[in-house]
């Protein structure tokens, strides 16, 4: 797992300098997963129907509930690296 967490460090450095802006649904991706990672299971209260980039961000994390942080580490790294 130390290793794993070094790996997932270092892909959080280098996605702050990937060359080219991911799309909406990728960089959604990579947030979710961060959070699953980092944090584990969503279990803030959904944003408001205003909130339309809060509601997008709390689906997508959400969308990954069950996933363990090992799992949401490698699917982060893996995802950087193809970004890379």
């Amino acid at each position: 797992m130390a290793d794993l967490k070094s790996k997932f460090e270092a892909a959080i450095a280098n996605s702050k300098s990937l060359t080219e802006r991911p799309d909406n649904g990728t960089l959604l991706k990579i947030y979710a997963l961060y959070k699953q990672a980092s944090t584990g299971d969503n279990t803030e209260k959904k944003p408001g129907f205003t909130d339309m980039v809060g509601r997008a961000k709390w689906d997508a994390w959400n969308g990954f509930k069950g996933t363990s942080t090992k799992d949401a580490m490698q699917q982060y790294v893996d995802l950087i690296e193809s970004l890379s």
